[in-house]
């Protein structure tokens, strides 16, 4: 005999692609609960498909985001150990808050057209970024498509780059950032050992999906080697130029309690600043990924 009542099932979240080069936002999911099997995988193929998923209206602990961002590999704490946030290494603090005089997170991350950690051998997978306080005016983040910054580039161009290879190294716009920032600490002899030059494919393939993505920034990439030192230069130049094109940008204007979560090895993007006066918080967690290709 068939029962009455059915238990109901769980409602999708409802997924909506923006009209952009990349993005999607994800509606009606609560992370604060562990996702069923069937609803990871949905959102793991959309974060493929679009790169960069906003899920609105997050009210998540630290804890709760972490183990999310953990669903997708293991963790990597950044070399800035200082703004860790209190009680979880794996979370980093992104504000322009101080307290008692000192800053309680890394006031200007993203300030250049960046990948986060492409300076490591084990470049980053993704990033999470979670908003706890948002300023009145700015505080945008843009990300660049750099498979459509690929798919576009002129051929004579593509032949010019492919199979060469590039140095990363976080130090190369250190000091730079140090000149004009109060967030900016001098790094020990230890953190600076943590964060030794590495050399990655200029053009590199998305290891899940296979499309062929441009992976260098005007943040982390040095030279490229092999070529003479002009030549380096001008094709940085040129492939920093075009990564960035407005056709290739969306630019995320943040909701309270929104959770961005992009695929590093698919995008670029860049804080675009707020007002020094109007308080912003966020907390970054960051997933692993494998060696580029």
């Amino acid at each position: 005999m068939p029962a009455l009542f059915e238990p109901a099932r769980p409602r999708e979240a409802t997924i909506l692609q923006f009209n952009a080069a990349l993005g999607a936002e994800v509606l009606g999911l609560d992370l604060a609960a562990p996702l069923p099997y069937e609803e990871f995988a949905r959102i793991h193929r959309a974060h493929l498909d679009h790169h960069v998923l906003i899920f609105r209206d997050q009210r998540i602990t630290p804890r709760q985001q972490i183990a999310f961002s953990r669903r997708f590999g293991r963790l990597q704490v950044h070399v800035l150990k200082q703004f860790q946030l209190q009680g979880h290494e794996e979370a980093m603090v992104i504000s322009n808050i101080k307290e008692n005089g000192k800053p309680i997170g890394l006031g200007d991350a993203g300030h250049m057209w960046h990948s986060d950690l492409s300076y490591k051998e084990l470049p980053s997978l993704g990033s999470l970024l979670h908003a706890q306080e948002l300023p009145r005016n700015g505080g945008d983040t843009l990300f660049a498509n750099m498979h459509l910054a690929w798919d576009e580039l002129a051929p004579p161009l593509r032949r010019a780059v492919e199979g060469l290879r590039a140095e990363h190294s976080y130090l190369a716009n250190y000091a730079e950032l140090q000149k004009r920032s109060p967030w900016r600490p001098n790094l020990t002899p230890e953190q600076i050992a943590e964060v030794k030059a590495v050399a990655h494919p200029v053009v590199r393939t998305h290891p899940e999906t296979g499309r062929k993505a441009l992976f260098v920034s005007e943040h982390f990439t040095t030279r490229i080697l092999g070529i003479p030192e002009d030549e380096s230069h001008d094709l940085l130049a040129q492939l920093f130029s075009h990564s960035v094109r407005p056709e290739f940008v969306y630019r995320h204007r943040w909701l309270p309690h929104d959770l961005v979560f992009w695929d590093n090895r698919s995008v670029m993007h860049l804080a675009a600043g707020c007002p020094d006066d109007q308080r912003r918080k966020l907390y970054r967690t960051t997933i692993e990924g494998d060696a580029p290709y």
